[in-house]
């Protein structure tokens, strides 16, 4: 029966005789975590792991979730040690103000969106390039755009494209770094037509951006592990796969509570409504 559960006789006996707080491993644990293991290809750590069990009703705990994890000899992708990277401001053209530095605290979804560019290596040692806008409350990446050149229309494509879905009200603060795409002519007219404020991080403070660069260290490390792509086509719907339906709809992320980013948003909107609901009826 053990040999079944996947247990160990000493963890049973002492489970009879009330050693321990925990109940035995539920039947076919060890194959629900490995498919759980598998369908987030290696993503996911015992942290992560041991939410996801959690929601789908077993009782176990972190260390048990490591143990099944040596057992079975599943190893999660490693994280990498996340250093931001500086962009070379030595343009000479004026920066704005930095919007969100000391004390700022995104409170609501839509407040604050936060962009930078990053490379994507194609195979025969090309280069393509990713330019993305990150709610700062939610973690969703609200839009991107993927391109063969690192031009001020990439980031506007990116914007334009999380304008026109998540339709954001006047006052939107946009943050980034100081690389020369940001002072583009046309992408302040742009933001000067929706009414955003723009803003900016300082010369020598990598961290003002470092929300924006620290997806660029989780994609590269969960989508692409030190490989590259056959193409810049096939670059593009990887990263459409890997943004749209698992990072903003799926990853559970440690800033939220283990939740992704969508269910984290929509528990807002439903607290949200039901204050709302609760005002009415108190008039």
């Amino acid at each position: 029966m053990c040999n079944i559960l996947n247990i160990s006789k000493s963890s049973y006996y002492s489970y009879l005789k009330g050693e321990s707080h925990q109940q035995p491993i539920e039947s076919g644990l060890g194959a629900e975590l490995r498919q759980v293991f598998q369908s987030h290809k290696r993503r996911y750590g015992s942290r992560r792991l041991h939410a996801e069990l959690k929601d789908m009703g077993y009782k176990i705990g972190r260390h048990g979730v490591r143990k099944l994890l040596e057992e079975q000899g599943l190893k999660a992708i490693q994280p990498l040690s996340f250093v931001p990277k500086t962009t070379n401001s030595k343009h000479g053209l004026v920066a704005c103000p930095n919007l969100l530095g000391m004390g700022f605290e995104a409170v609501k979804p839509y407040q604050a969106w936060v962009s930078d560019i990053t490379y994507i290596p194609l195979k025969g040692a090309k280069w393509a390039y990713l330019a993305a806008w990150t709610d700062i409350y939610t973690r969703r990446i609200v839009g991107w755009a993927i391109d063969t050149s690192m031009t001020q229309e990439l980031i506007m494509a990116a914007l334009s494209s999380a304008v026109r879905r998540y339709k954001p009200t006047n006052g939107l603060t946009l943050h980034s770094d100081r690389g020369g795409q940001y002072f583009g002519l046309k992408f302040k007219q742009l933001i000067d037509k929706y009414q955003f404020r723009q803003s900016m991080a300082g010369v020598k403070s990598a961290y003002e951006n470092a929300h924006a660069e620290s997806i660029w260290a989780t994609i590269k490390r969960e989508l692409i592990e030190k490989g590259s792509f056959e193409s810049f086509e096939d670059a593009k719907t990887e990263l459409f796969d890997y943004i749209e339906v698992y990072y903003n709809r799926q990853r559970r992320h440690s800033a939220l509570g283990y939740l992704s980013p969508e269910n984290f948003e929509q528990i807002y909107n439903q607290k949200q409504l039901t204050n709302l609901q609760s005002k009415v009826s108190a008039i």
